[in-house]
């Protein structure tokens, strides 16, 4: 799997970034098979839906570099909400949008319509929290956004799941 390259430049942001340990796979019980039980979603779902996400940087997932963790998703079925907080690898990240945006998209192909996403950085770990914050919770800018083709081509990279090798 390769870095996706948003421009011309090779320059690395974070040339050497902390890997972190991942969770394994999610033990299965027999009520996860049956089609008649109601399974709620709930926060370790919707984190395997984002926690191998490509990181646009480098070949690693945002699990790996600890940019999204199990205890920062929330998830509330019955209100329809869902919450993840996630941390840039560095706080001047250039990425951080496209990180976000990533998250987002992943969340709105995969999760039921009823559910209202929010995607947000975690508080003191961006120097530009609050504008990068702004982007992505309003719906019409995230919308302009992947009407780029060259802007969504990058987001579906970073969504392409790497094959095993």
């Amino acid at each position: 799997m390769s870095a996706v390259k948003m421009s011309g430049s090779d320059r690395l942001e974070n040339v050497n970034p902390q890997l972190f340990a991942t969770l394994g796979d999610r033990a299965r019980r027999d009520e996860d098979w049956d089609e008649n039980v109601t399974d709620p979603f709930d926060s370790r779902e919707v984190f395997d839906l984002i926690r191998d996400i490509n990181d646009p940087e480098h070949p690693l997932t945002l699990e790996q570099l600890n940019v999204v963790e199990l205890d920062k998703v929330q998830v509330d079925d019955h209100q329809n909400l869902v919450d993840v907080t996630f941390t840039p690898t560095i706080p001047h990240c250039s990425m951080a949008t496209l990180i976000g945006l990533a998250i987002r998209v992943k969340l709105l192909r995969s999760l039921p319509p009823r559910f209202k996403v929010r995607v947000s950085i975690t508080p003191g770990s961006h120097a530009s929290e609050v504008a990068v914050n702004k982007q992505l919770a309003d719906k019409e800018r995230v919308a302009a956004a992947l009407e780029n083709a060259h802007l969504l081509n990058v987001v579906n990279q970073c969504l392409i799941k790497p094959t095993e090798e």
